[in-house]
């Protein structure tokens, strides 16, 4: 049976810097957070020149989850304070746990900028339990050409990022199961994909139009299933060539308190997340 969508969620226009505009479908007015799933951030695709100006997001804090960047085209560029430096190219993604603390910068690799082209990415917060907020950050890195096919239908070209579906194991680790799947299908093709049984269940749509469980929608949206509805089919039929991420994962069923840059439980741990930003204890990182 077609699992019952909850709300479609459009990604609006969000100014994160002075120069940089990202579409955010999660959080939003009518819908909070599916945790672990705190934020969805899409940075629409950018032209740059060959020999661009380099254009980066300076050193910031995080805290208490993981971000993680799934690059769409072009190549980024990842710096933390805990001594990770990677080029992030298209198809690979990137997971960052912040944990107790951590600083990093991230933009265009100078190769790419070099060469020019287009630019664009998912950044997506994945929140973690509370026994582990307090951990040493880490870091992970998957290549595209590790990600097992799934799902495989005429037309369809599907990855498993993490989690477990069809028999495989994505490379990507996390604290609690979360599926990711991502790819294409191609107009007129269809899938159906499986979710597992009350656990929070999205689908974003990256580019293109596609009628979900009877329900039409296009690029720059978020639908959000019925976590609670025994269900579990999410029928997907391309209406023109499609760009989707798939995501279904255990719920979490704490408080989240989220502010600017940091994930926490509770109203006090985030002020004390500011302090411990100022005093110096996310260590220190050059542009």
């Amino acid at each position: 049976m077609e699992k019952k969508i909850l709300h479609v969620l459009e990604g609006r226009e969000k100014k994160i810097t002075e120069t940089e505009t990202v579409r955010q479908s999660l959080p939003t007015m009518a819908f909070r957070f599916a945790s672990p799933f705190i934020v969805v951030h899409h940075m629409v695709p950018k032209y740059y020149a060959p020999g661009a100006p380099e254009e980066r997001l300076h050193p910031h804090p995080h805290r208490g989850f993981a971000p993680v960047t799934f690059m769409l085209q072009g190549q980024g560029y990842h710096r933390d304070s805990a001594g990770n430096a990677m080029t992030v190219s298209a198809g690979d993604v990137q997971w960052m746990f912040a944990g107790k603390g951590i600083l990093h910068s991230e933009g265009p690799s100078a190769e790419f900028l070099e060469k020019g082209g287009d630019y664009e990415l998912l950044q997506l917060w994945f929140n973690v339990p509370a026994a582990h907020k307090g951990e040493d950050p880490y870091y992970q890195y998957v290549k595209a050409a590790d990600m097992p096919s799934v799902a495989q239908e005429p037309g369809v070209r599907l990855t498993l990022i993490s989690g477990d579906y069809e028999g495989k194991t994505g490379p990507l680790k996390n604290f609690t199961p979360i599926t990711a799947i991502w790819g294409k299908l191609d107009s007129g093709s269809q899938v159906t994909l499986t979710a597992t049984r009350n656990y929070w269940t999205l689908l974003y749509i990256i580019d293109g139009k596609v009628q979900v469980n009877g329900v039409e929608t296009e690029g720059y949206h978020l639908i959000v299933f019925d976590k609670d509805d025994p269900a579990t089919d999410i029928h997907i039929q391309a209406l023109e060539n499609t760009r989707v991420l798939y995501l279904c994962a255990e719920p979490i069923n704490e408080p989240v308190a989220a502010k600017d840059n940091f994930v926490m439980n509770t109203a006090e741990e985030i002020e004390q997340a500011f302090a411990d930003y100022k005093a110096g204890k996310f260590g220190t990182l050059e542009k």
